[in-house]
């Protein structure tokens, strides 16, 4: 083999390996815009206490092409969780977008939820949710910026009434740290997510996997959970698609380029 097959061969085996590893999108596929930047079209709020879509408070709003999550209009935050969700259902597929945490948390607002915030993939339908209930059945990409001290991980893994598979095991654990740094300030930082329906589900920060897990569940112990199982046709617990939302969680969040590309299955 001379010296220029042996170029060409290892030029064509990193680009092979860039491939895969980029779950199989070539640069010429598009990604589809879920947040056109103007407006929430597309967007259905839901926020605990409320009925599905009465926007409470302007809590979600678009401004300057961004996103806004804000509580001008709370006098205290009393447990009202509110989620943002896209009008279709998706399985396999990767989702990126771009957040930040500005400003101070919302009064009344619980410790745990500083500069805490959400992606959540797999949901129940929003339809399906009751008025009082604070969280969607679902996989949640946990979203928290960092301290001035101290380590903070992001894009970690929380479960409300689900369980996922990692290393053969399921996990019941509620919350699982990634392996991500910490990201301080008002910085954007750029969340990625890889969903292979019920396989295998990848957070991805700066191309590096930093959390990955398999077979996401129902969690039968989990009474918004349970009324989810009694409705479906199937025996299995296994999700294999289902609808995504952006949290609000009682501190300011903004969110831009919120994008998908479809995969193979």
């Amino acid at each position: 083999m001379t010296k220029t097959t042996r170029s060409i061969t290892t030029f064509l085996i990193l680009t092979l390996v860039t491939f895969v590893m980029a779950g199989g999108a070539s640069a010429e596929e598009k990604w589809q815009q879920l947040f056109n930047g103007k407006n929430l079209d597309g967007w259905t709020p839901k926020i605990r206490g409320y009925e599905l879509g009465n926007n409470f408070g302007n809590t979600f709003r678009v401004e300057d092409g961004v996103m806004k999550v804000g509580y001008e209009a709370y006098d205290e935050y009393k447990e009202r969780f509110g989620h943002i969700f896209y009008k279709t259902s998706y399985s396999h597929y990767r989702m990126r977008l771009e957040y930040r945490f500005v400003g101070d948390q919302s009064k009344g607002g619980p410790g745990w939820a500083y500069r805490n915030s959400g992606i959540m993939i797999h949901c129940q339908t929003p339809e399906s949710m009751t008025k009082d209930q604070k969280f969607p059945v679902s996989i949640e990409v946990q979203l928290l910026g960092g301290n001035d001290t101290g380590d903070r991980t992001t894009s970690n893994l929380c479960t409300p009434g689900t369980n996922v598979v990692m290393k053969d095991m399921l996990q019941q654990r509620h919350c699982i740290s990634s392996s991500s740094v910490t990201y301080r300030g008002d910085r954007w930082v750029t969340a990625e997510i890889e969903v292979r329906g019920g396989g295998v589900i990848k957070h991805i920060l700066d191309g590096k996997v930093v959390l990955q897990y398999n077979k996401p569940q129902l969690d039968p112990r989990d009474a918004d959970a349970q009324r989810i199982i009694a409705d479906r046709k199937s025996d299995s617990l296994i999700l294999e698609g289902g609808y995504i939302s952006l949290q609000s969680e009682s501190h300011p969040i903004e969110f831009r380029k919120v994008e998908i590309l479809a995969l193979d299955k």
